[in-house]
């Protein structure tokens, strides 16, 4: 057996026991919620802004006192909670702040264990107390839903958060998280704006502003609110360190984004020496340094990321690092993995369907191209927002739906965003449609605003422009 073959061996059995690992803390940490349904669904994508929201802005201490020490002391008081609930089982509040820690851990791990006990405590807590009395428990219900990217009962909960809590900026900010992913970016404006009219300048309000901005294309902007969000994470004495470093890890994707790497790499690492082995910020930094040109030192922090988290994106990502290194077995294994933890269960398809339709369109697999477009046609059905909309042209045109393409890249692009990928999915869309003027300046856009934008797609683009 080639080392290649055992080490895909050993990533596939990890793999498997993520799932029944999953499944098993799960059944334990939930024997005190009995009668409770499960989740509907379940995501490691993390909430915009780490809990617990902050609505008060930070004072003026100075920027050099470091985030408190949380990660040892999380675990303490989730034991300890759980341990009040062993005892107390109609404790909302003790229900609420678990459910709290049980979203940031998923947040700092990326565990989905977490996402399902917090989904439970959530609702048990409510099940205690209605939600009339109780806007807590509702806040963290629709938290939980839309980090498992059920975003319709995210958006319903949140609606009627607003009525109970009108005068709360984090009502709005939940509302406004919501319709951010729906699509619907006139409503998550409105709430933004009313999020920061209630709770004025704040790290919530400036990340969520700074999200409007990357969107409709106003990088300069968005950088700028990253950075005020950073300096009141670094001001706020109660600030987590995963708050700190997501704000960094988020200046490094500002600056990724029009191929600064240089910038890109400093903020990654920043991110690391505030929250070491922070999973976000080691995927990026393997990213980055592959568009530096040192695929060797990419493969490397990929490995470290995949090694801890078998995410099938991180997964397809080294895949293509082995790719362009020549190490084809070594590739092959990891797209085979990428595959298999789409099969592992429902809950896992519905979470990665998205990044699985791409995986298979990137990766010109013919025998799953229709199938990658009816699951992006069918997610884009309910989740409209423009990276959907983006999905579904790119899986058109694999699946050789040049109608469909055309007419839902123009949706991907409506908003103004300035992301090299739509560009080159535009690009090679008008190629198809011999537009051949059309198709050279989006892939001249493309690659003017990151030349490195994705390892295996920037070459196809350059080459693409060259023919």
């Amino acid at each position: 057996m080639t080392e290649s073959n055992r080490r895909a061996g050993r990533q596939r059995r990890r793999a498997r026991f993520l799932a029944c690992a999953v499944a098993g803390i799960t059944a334990i940490g939930v024997g005190i919620w009995n009668r409770q349904p499960p989740a509907a669904s379940v995501s490691m994508a993390p909430p915009v802004v780490p809990l617990p929201p902050s609505e008060t802005p930070a004072s003026n201490r100075p920027v050099t006192r470091p985030p408190v020490e949380d990660a040892d002391a999380t675990s303490r008081t989730i034991r300890a909670l759980e341990g009040l609930i062993a005892q107390d089982p109609e404790n909302t509040i003790a229900y609420n702040k678990l459910a709290g820690y049980y979203l940031q851990r998923v947040r700092e791990t990326g565990d989905l264990t977490y996402l399902e006990l917090a989904s439970r405590a959530s609702r048990t807590s409510l099940a205690v107390l209605p939600a009339e009395r109780n806007s807590g428990g509702l806040a963290l219900l629709a938290q939980a839903e839309y980090a498992a990217h059920d975003f319709v009962q995210a958006r319903d909960h949140a609606v009627r958060l607003t009525t109970l809590e009108p005068k709360k900026a984090s009502s709005y900010q939940i509302l406004g998280d919501t319709l951010l992913e729906l699509g619907d970016y006139e409503g998550a404006a409105t709430a933004f704006r009313q999020m920061e009219q209630l709770g004025g300048s704040s790290i919530n309000a400036e990340t969520r502003m700074a999200r409007l901005a990357m969107l409709r294309g106003d990088i300069e902007m968005a950088g700028r609110r990253f950075s005020r969000a950073l300096a009141l994470a670094v001001d706020n004495a109660a600030s987590l360190k995963e708050t700190v470093a997501w704000c960094q890890w988020q200046l490094g994707e500002t600056a990724f984004t029009v191929g600064n790497y240089d910038t890109a790499e400093r903020h990654y690492r920043d991110a690391l020496t505030t929250f070491p082995q922070y999973l976000h910020a080691v995927a990026s930094l393997g990213r980055v340094r592959a568009a530096r040109g040192d695929v060797r030192g990419g493969i490397q922090e990929y490995e470290k990321a995949v090694h801890r988290l078998p995410d099938p994106e991180l997964i397809a990502k080294l895949g293509d690092l082995y790719a362009i290194a020549g190490r084809a077995d070594d590739a092959r294994a990891q797209y085979t993995l990428v595959e298999e933890i789409g099969r592992l269960d429902s809950m896992k398809d519905a979470l990665y369907s998205r990044q699985l339709a791409l995986f298979f369109a990137d990766h010109d697999m013919p025998a799953r191209a229709e199938e990658a477009f009816a699951s992006a046609a069918k997610e884009y059905e309910v989740r409209r927002d423009i990276y959907g909309a983006d999905a579904v042209a790119w899986t058109a045109l694999k699946a050789g739906r040049l109608p469909e393409a055309q007419k839902a890249i123009k949706e991907a692009l409506r908003l103004g965003t300035k992301d090299a990928r739509l560009f080159y999915h535009a690009g090679m869309i008008a190629r198809a449609g011999g537009d051949d003027n059309a198709a050279r300046d989006y892939l001249r856009r493309a690659l003017s605003l990151n030349p490195q934008f994705d390892p295996l797609q920037a070459s196809i683009a350059r080459k693409t422009l060259r023919e």
